[in-house]
């Protein structure tokens, strides 16, 4: 294995996979890239510029724009993380040529990790999303697949947006969840599943510290 630590962390929405990648990134001195906000920050540049997240043309466009014009602020800007960027998010998402503008933009920033002026040189890079292992770097020193049963999902979800007072039903957060697993996994561009080397970790009945320290002792083997 290289010195420069390379992870890959795949799995469907609220499967802890966000928490456990920036646990990871923070133990490890990792690079982290949160791929579902970088295609959120394409959707809102769509909507922003009055272009529909169904249309490839309009899509593509906010893909090459963001790949091009990239900076670390756009993803902890707030506004990507409402319910009508999610929508077009998910729509927007879907579309293969979106998908293959924004492929060599995450395998460099895998490979050599945009520079941080608060932060030390990168000691390797984590990303998590739902192709990370299978399409995006299928050379990562470690990939693992977090899942959890649909309705353990649907409920953290849920508590997590009525947490943020965002009233929420958690019969509608299961339906609106299995529709976006059915989305993920039937697409014909890269679709959510596990790399045949992909440590599989079902977290529905795990604290996020057993999943973490799990985890770090399977990153830990590898380094030895």
């Amino acid at each position: 294995m290289s010195l420069f630590l390379k992870i890959a962390v795949d799995g469907p929405s609220a499967s802890g996979k966000g928490t456990i990648a920036r646990r990871l990134a923070d133990q490890f001195h990792l690079s982290y890239l949160d791929t579902g906000a970088l295609y959120r920050v394409v959707a809102k540049h769509i909507l922003e510029n009055g272009g529909n997240p169904d249309n490839p043309e309009d899509a593509l466009k906010a893909a090459i724009f963001v790949r091009d014009h990239f900076n670390w602020d756009m993803l902890e800007d707030p506004s990507i993380r409402n319910d009508v960027v999610a929508d077009a998010t998910s729509r927007s998402s879907q579309i293969p040529v979106l998908r293959e503008a924004l492929m060599d933009f995450q395998r460099d920033f895998a490979s050599h990790p945009p520079h941080n002026p608060h932060s030390k040189p990168w000691e390797g890079s984590i990303l998590d999303g739902r192709d990370i292992g299978t399409v995006i770097c299928p050379d990562a020193d470690v990939k693992f697949y977090i899942t959890a049963s649909t309705e353990v999902r649907a409920e953290r979800r849920t508590k997590e947006l009525n947490n943020k007072g965002i009233p929420s039903s958690y019969e509608t957060v299961l339906q609106d969840m299995a529709e976006r697993d059915a989305r993920d996994k039937s697409r014909t561009t890269n679709p959510l599943k596990p790399a045949p080397d992909a440590v599989i970790m079902d977290t529905s009945d795990m604290s996020t510290d057993q999943v973490f320290e799990t985890a770090c002792a399977i990153i830990r083997r590898k380094l030895v």
